[in-house]
């Protein structure tokens, strides 16, 4: 087999490779047998059809294609190796020439890894917020967990913002009551906003007993987006209370004896968030100075295959959850189609630059990932997915993502690195030492590594090529 490389752009070669006939030898016998075990011919037992016999019966193109299919990934993988390509994604392939008991010819376009230089990038520097915790933080924090434990009484009065009332709702759409329009004994707090539009307005001054109707949009159900007129009749008007700011609270909401006690470990827990946020925060902004520094090609069809994915997962996962479609998705964001288009593209365009330098970064500073790494990364994606250890490790094994999940880590530890040799101040001018929350160093630049992660499931599509690229022939 001979092969040669042509580079059509940094990104994108054809391989162009001849393959004497013999070496089709093997390919040949695997198409007789498979087409014999196949067809049925008066007189020969199946299988034991000799090959004139099939190729005057069915004709020798079609065992000529059949052995070109079968062989056909094996050369493309036998050139890409011996031209030391990393390839991304299915190649296209086009068969020039086959000439029968001479020789196969085809070529091969395929989008390559490019070329990455690293410069020094020892002396990037990045401002982050400092990490302060006000009195008026640990009020706030303290008085969300008091709410938690906020108790209601029936009253005889008119409903007021923060009361809590039990309300039954009747929606119509074109004087029609909607099949799953109608609802009994919701709870609702007036002012939460976590019903309709225009329902705090409507219920607002009315006491049990009390009748209103209004006219609002559907947020979902089997009329979502249109309008609808809501009866809304208030069956109980219940205060809200409040439990006293003291000790006994403390007791009551916390593992703790006194409310000093409470407030002190509030002002902890929201010290360390926002470490955490101090720690996400550089390492997004030295990743951004660290692509500033590095030209990267990308490779037109796999930001394709990337924005298409990011699309998908927006419309198909994250907005069928809550009910919503794109296009009410970009009403309540503001923004218009283009928009959203652009900040798609520029997204994966940075999601695709940011794979290709942490990995020449992996490969330059020869970072490995251990098995204790691995687990803990893996532990901390199930927590994320809502799934068990074991039910997450099981679906990765399963689907083949171990490799990805390895790359996430290693690249968390490459933006690390960069990171360590960053200098990093806080708003206040003072220098700050990530050494001190290393743990929250190491989840952010991991989390950083997993948002290229759809990048990664499309170069992983290049494993996959000797099987597509059998497709590719036929025809």
């Amino acid at each position: 087999m001979k092969s040669a490389v042509e580079t059509l752009n940094p990104t994108r070669v054809r391989l162009t490779v001849e393959v004497p006939f013999e070496e089709l030898k093997d390919s040949l016998d695997a198409a007789y047998k498979k087409i014999n075990q196949q067809v049925t011919v008066k007189g020969f037992r199946k299988g034991k059809i000799p090959a004139r016999v099939i190729d005057q019966r069915f004709g020798r193109g079609a065992v000529l294609e059949e052995a070109v299919n079968d062989a056909l990934p094996k050369f493309y993988t036998d050139a890409v190796n011996e031209a030391e390509l990393n390839p991304l994604g299915q190649p296209e392939v086009d068969i020039t020439e086959l000439k029968d008991g001479e020789t196969l010819k085809f070529t091969a376009e395929v989008d390559i890894r490019p070329t990455v230089e690293i410069p020094d990038y020892s002396g990037i520097e990045v401002e982050v917020d400092a990490v302060e915790v006000s009195d008026e933080d640990v009020e706030k924090s303290v008085e969300q967990l008091r709410e938690r434990f906020a108790s209601t009484s029936p009253v005889e009065r008119a409903a007021e913002d923060g009361d809590v009332v039990t309300l039954d709702l009747e929606a119509k759409v074109d004087g029609e009551v909607l099949e799953d329009g109608v609802a009994d004994g919701v709870s609702y707090t007036i002012g939460s906003g976590e019903l309709l539009d225009g329902i705090d307005d409507a219920v607002k001054g009315l006491e049990a007993g009390g009748e209103a109707t209004f006219t609002s949009e559907l947020k979902g159900g089997s009329a979502a987006g249109k309008a609808a007129e809501v009866t809304v009749k208030v069956s109980q008007v219940a205060a809200r209370e409040l439990p006293e700011l003291d000790d006994d609270f403390a007791q009551l909401a916390s593992e703790f004896d006194t409310l000093e006690e409470l407030q002190a470990d509030s002002r902890k827990r929201l010290a360390n968030m926002k470490q955490y946020d101090q720690a996400t925060q550089a390492q997004e902004r030295v990743l951004d100075k660290l692509l500033e520094l590095v030209e990267v090609p990308v490779p037109e069809k796999l930001l394709e295959d990337e924005i298409n994915t990011r699309k998908h997962n927006l419309e198909h996962h994250q907005l069928g959850q809550m009910g919503l479609d794109l296009e009410k998705y970009l009403e309540i964001q503001g923004k218009t189609a283009e928009e959203f288009e652009t900040e798609t593209r520029e997204a994966a365009v940075k999601g695709i630059k940011t794979q290709f330098v942490l990995d020449e970064l992996v490969k330059q500073e020869n970072l490995n990932v251990s098995q204790e790494e691995l687990t803990e990364h893996l532990m901390r994606r199930a927590s994320s997915s809502g799934m068990s250890p074991d039910q997450f490790a099981q679906a990765v094994v399963e689907q083949g993502q171990v490799p990805l999940l390895v790359g996430e880590v290693a690249r968390g530890k490459a933006l690390a690195a960069v990171v360590e040799k960053a200098t990093v101040k806080d708003t206040n001018g003072e220098v700050v030492d990530l050494d001190d929350e290393e743990d929250e160093e190491t989840e952010a630049a991991e989390a950083a590594a997993t948002e290229t992660a759809d990048a990664d499931k499309a170069e992983d599509k290049a494993d996959k090529a000797e099987d597509k690229a059998e497709e590719k022939t036929e025809g």
